[in-house]
């Protein structure tokens, strides 16, 4: 089946299985593997992308369901190499340790950064919480995601 997707930022044209899951239309067909594949039953969150601007599990997207939907991944965050501020202060305040889940949890924060501007913590804790980590502990999530909203400002 024919679809188009734009996907950070790019029109992009894919015959597709019907039963094509999103997540691996975005790592197979366009090669962006940025988006990870874990528990594949909607559960970690590392499979999240921005569709029309909504975080959402990839894992849990035929494709087909996103026919000219708007897709962010963590490639599309960064566009020339410039990180997003979210990427940046992941770095800085050691959000991450083996990586796996960050791109997932940086486009969920995205999210949550775009409804609530700055967040209290309680607010960063339920935003991610369906995101799992298992090296971190999520307090250096946590102080990233503060550390980005200051930088912001409130701006997207």
């Amino acid at each position: 089946m024919n679809i188009s997707l734009c996907i950070n930022g790019q029109s992009r044209a894919f015959d597709a299985e019907p039963r094509t899951l999103l997540v691996h239309l975005l790592r197979d067909e366009a090669g962006l593997t940025g988006t990870h594949i874990a528990c594949e039953t909607s559960v970690c969150g590392a499979c999240t992308v921005l569709l029309d601007g909504k975080a959402v599990k990839s894992c849990t997207v035929l494709a087909v369901q996103a026919e000219g939907s708007e897709i962010t991944t963590i490639e599309g965050l960064a566009p020339g190499g410039k990180l997003h501020p979210l990427q940046e202060q992941f770095w800085e305040k050691h959000g991450l340790q083996c990586g796996y889940c960050t791109p997932g949890m940086i486009l969920a924060a995205w999210q949550l950064l775009e409804r609530r501007p700055d967040p209290s913590e309680e607010e960063i804790r339920h935003g991610i919480e369906g995101n799992l980590c298992r090296c971190t502990g999520y307090q250096h999530i946590v102080d990233a995601i503060q550390a980005a909203a200051a930088q912001m400002g409130g701006k997207r």
